[in-house]
């Protein structure tokens, strides 16, 4: 195992310097590492723009946070269903008009384990759609006014990405036939983590380093994920892993989108999470991507194919 670059206890949010002038833009801070990462965000002074599917749930987590940390915090919520272009756009212009700046987006909200294929109102299956091709349109919007900001894009992948086939399934996107919660789960997340590496080439590639864009993921932690959207054994057998010592906190989840987020001058080309253990839990830090979350051929595809599919270019 390679020694931690930031030590024996790993990356810390001890590391974070005072954050006051700085926005970032978080996807799904309802509950779990979401709200985690907003939460210490906040607390060292930032300004947190959250983005939620349900409004009466930013409220209470609002309330939530101005309870712990006081009613000065700079928070504010915005509405968005990551698993509608519609609403991915309308939340978009929504954040371009209110904030000058994004120093960092971070794409952390996600679906798991749709126990049964379910399609979304653009046509692609669930999953895919929302941890994928919502994501893709989100920050081919925001891209510009983060490119302004010499801001980051932080992708929260999955282990899972390595759980399924090892490539995309471009003959069935949407596996009609071959449906199965876990694949498609697992695909979504190869094809997030895949564009962030892609996106890194076509950056380098126009000359914009000023952006940096960075792929993590939280290990195995305490989040409703599962709860809300897996099936019920699923659930059931989460539900008994979470008493065990192989899942940790969901603060603890948080540390690699944070360090990922904020850490000057961390490798882009890294992908990062904690470093235990089958990369369940343990010390945040870099460690190993299996060779094909980087393959070429595939990501050019994916991203030229999700252009297409979004009808959003990138101005790059």
């Amino acid at each position: 195992m390679n020694t931690n670059q930031f030590g024996r206890k790993g990356w810390t949010p001890d590391r974070i310097e005072n954050l006051k002038d700085k926005t970032y833009v978080i996807t799904g801070t309802t509950s779990g590492t979401g709200f985690e990462a907003a939460k210490i965000l906040l607390s060292k002074g930032a300004k947190v723009v959250m983005l939620n599917r349900n409004p009466e749930k930013s409220a209470e987590t609002i309330a939530t946070l101005k309870q712990e940390l006081g009613n000065h915090i700079d928070v504010l919520a915005i509405e968005m269903d990551l698993a509608e272009q519609a609403s991915v756009k309308k939340a978009a212009e929504e954040v371009l008009k209110t904030v000058p700046q994004i120093d960092a987006l971070i794409c952390n909200a996600a679906i798991a384990q749709v126990p049964n294929q379910k399609i979304t109102v653009d046509g692609w299956e669930s999953q895919m759609g929302t941890n994928h091709f919502g994501n893709f349109t989100l920050q081919a919007l925001l891209f510009p006014l983060i490119e302004k900001s010499k801001g980051r894009i932080v992708t929260v992948g999955s282990m899972g990405y390595n759980l399924g086939i090892k490539t995309i399934q471009f003959d069935d996107m949407n596996w009609d036939a071959n449906y199965s919660p876990n694949g498609i789960y697992s695909q979504s997340k190869l094809a997030q983590i895949m564009c962030v590496y892609e996106l890194q080439d076509r950056l380098e590639k126009a000359g914009k380093s000023d952006v940096k864009a960075y792929a993590c993921h939280p290990g195995a932690s305490r989040t409703s994920l599962i709860k809300t959207s897996g099936s019920l054994m699923t659930r059931f057998v989460w539900q008994l892993m979470k008493l065990s010592p192989l899942v940790q906190s969901a603060e603890k989840g948080a540390y690699p989108q944070l360090m990922c987020a904020t850490e000057p001058n961390l490798d882009e080309r890294g992908f990062y999470g904690p470093t235990g253990r089958n990369n369940w839990t343990g010390p945040v830090g870099e460690h190993q991507l299996e060779p094909h979350a980087k393959d070429k051929a595939v990501a050019k595809r994916l991203w030229e194919l999700s252009e297409k599919q979004t009808s959003v270019i990138w101005s790059l």
